[in-house]
């Protein structure tokens, strides 16, 4: 994760948190007291969120001192130990709720993301993200994808084109939707057009997208639908897939499973932190 960004967010993190004061621990113990505190895992799953250990405490003691035992996108096991971090005790406590809430969740969409490319279990198929993402959390909720062996697609609307339903409908049709963004864009910038039709995909290859969507459709239908898309235009496919469809689309052949599950409805995974005495 970039560093800079990292560090802006954990502050308005903590700022929320703490606001003017820890009344309980600024209370009960003096400035200079020191302390260690650990990191233990609750349950299995795929790690995530080292760097917000590593650099978040430093953000409230610069002196703290995390020793680091995982790596992200790496298998833990309940009751392994995953860090332990030793500093002010007073500031530990201020940043260990912000930290624990982040890494558990960043961890259960690094599991899951991690669950649906097993269960896919292809070399040619990749699993990606939506935009389905938590506002203030997509930079980590999109790093945890990446940790779980998914990929990421747009992190917003300013990265690539996504032409929907709905656009094309203000359009009038996909073709003029495409002319029209095409005369404005750069040569770097990726166009993909939403299809819910055999219609619409032929349209779509005759708009020379790069990426093609197929919304809400069938593997059957897909394997009919790819047909008609030249390979060096991107396919996709997205709406609803749940992870125990994702075997049936294995052979499809389309490149990319967008998921909106991974970040959306995500299940933290059970992290706990302890005074390591």
């Amino acid at each position: 994760m970039n560093k800079l960004k990292l560090s802006r967010q954990l502050e308005q993190f903590f700022l929320e948190d703490i606001g003017e004061r820890d009344l309980t621990s600024d209370l009960l113990f003096q400035n200079d007291q020191q302390g260690e505190i650990v990191f233990l895992a609750k349950a299995d799953g795929i790690f995530c969120g080292i760097d917000l250990i590593q650099h978040g405490f430093s953000i409230l003691d610069p002196n703290a001192q995390p020793s680091l035992f995982v790596r992200d996108g790496t298998r833990i096991r309940s009751g392994q130990k995953l860090a332990t971090v030793k500093g002010n005790i007073s500031d530990l406590l201020k940043g260990e709720r912000v930290i624990l809430n982040l890494i558990q969740h960043m961890s259960g969409i690094a599991t899951k993301t991690h669950q649906a490319v097993q269960l896919l279990n292809s070399d040619h198929t990749r699993i990606c993200d939506t935009r389905k993402t938590t506002p203030g959390l997509r930079m980590f909720e999109k790093y945890a994808v990446r940790a779980g062996g998914g990929k990421n697609h747009r992190f917003g609307l300013y990265d690539a084109v996504l032409i929907k339903d709905n656009h094309i409908d203000f359009a009038g049709s996909i073709t003029e939707a495409v002319k029209q963004i095409r005369s404005e864009i750069g040569h770097m910038v990726k166009v993909e057009v939403e299809t819910e039709t055999k219609e619409q995909v032929l349209e779509a290859v005759a708009a020379q997208a790069d990426v093609i969507m197929f919304d809400n459709q069938t593997p059957e239908k897909i394997k009919e639908l790819i047909e008609l898309v030249p390979d060096h235009i991107v396919t996709e496919a997205s709406g609803g897939i749940q992870l125990e469809d994702l075997p049936f689309f294995r052979n499809t052949g389309v490149d990319y499973i967008s998921l909106g599950c991974l970040t959306h409805s995500v299940e933290a995974l059970d992290i706990s932190v302890k005074v390591h005495l």
